[in-house]
């Protein structure tokens, strides 16, 4: 069992996490876990959007987009089919979520990078591999792995997002891939985010792709699930120079999670975007 703060503490025990950096909970599903749940016995008004059991397995339903037409999802259906076993696990409400934010954002101009479409589902939990890299056009999954959320959203699974700074928490929403540099973890991937208010401020918080120990799958056999970033969708060492290098600049993520909402979800425009250039 982890240690349960008192509500009282809770204030200490995040001002404690804050100080501390990422050598408190990142990597480290005790430490993190144990703050998570005090976190979680605030009362409703003051963590509205929290899960009432943040780990349970039961994922947050996926409602269908309203008003999509028929070939679109049709379309998005044919590709879930085409992706075969290793997309088995991507919900096909999440599929057509990521693929209409990407038809949208190739009209309007905002991703450059064609036919590539990365999609990470936040809602399953960190032991399960729930990132897909996908080229759209061969109908092929280009990755699989596990992914890592931040230490504020919650302990197995995330629960609670956030787009403001030093929350340590994973911001929803739709991201265009970046440059990349050298950084402390190697190989890494800036990420803009492009849904206001909800992912708008990652390159203020240093969101970025990179490869974390906390990821590896030693890791994952000793601990039963990731470790912790700071917000970072941080990736398993033995996978993330690939996966970065398959994203080049101009590229479409998704980080989908429960309370996920984007102007970019526009039906018509995403079946506007297909009818004239396909998954291109």
């Amino acid at each position: 069992m982890f240690q349960r703060f008192p509500f009282s503490s809770i204030g200490l025990a995040l001002a404690i996490a804050s100080a501390s950096g990422c050598q408190l909970a990142e990597g480290n599903p005790q430490i993190a876990g144990a703050l998570t749940q005090s976190v979680a016995e605030a009362p409703p008004d003051t963590l509205a959007a929290a899960a009432t059991v943040s780990d349970s397995l039961r994922l947050t339903p996926v409602l269908p987009l309203p008003a999509l037409s028929d070939s679109l999802r049709q379309a998005v259906q044919a590709l879930h089919a085409a992706l075969g076993p290793d997309a088995a696990g991507l919900r096909p409400e999440v599929l057509e979520r990521a693929c209409v934010g990407y038809l949208a954002l190739r009209h309007a101009g905002r991703i450059k990078h064609p036919s590539v479409l990365a999609v990470a589902d936040m809602d399953l939990p960190s032991s399960e591999q729930r990132l897909w890299v996908l080229d759209l056009a061969a109908g092929h999954v280009l990755h699989r792995s596990h992914v890592a959320h931040g230490r504020g959203s919650g302990h197995l699974r995330a629960y609670r997002f956030s787009n403001t700074k030093h929350s340590a928490c994973t911001s929803l929403g739709f991201y265009r891939t970046e440059d990349t540099y050298g950084g402390k973890h190697g190989l890494s991937r800036r990420l803009h985010g492009l849904d206001a208010g909800q992912n708008s401020n990652a390159e203020a918080r240093y969101v970025v792709l990179h490869a974390a120990d906390y990821v590896s799958a030693a890791y994952l056999q000793g601990h039963g699930q990731a470790g912790y970033s700071r917000g970072c969708p941080a990736l398993p060492p033995d996978q993330y120079r690939a996966i970065i290098k398959s994203l080049p600049q101009g590229s479409c993520l998704m980080l989908s999670g429960p309370g996920m909402e984007s102007k970019w979800l526009n039906g018509a425009v995403a079946a506007q975007q297909l009818a004239a250039h396909g998954w291109h």
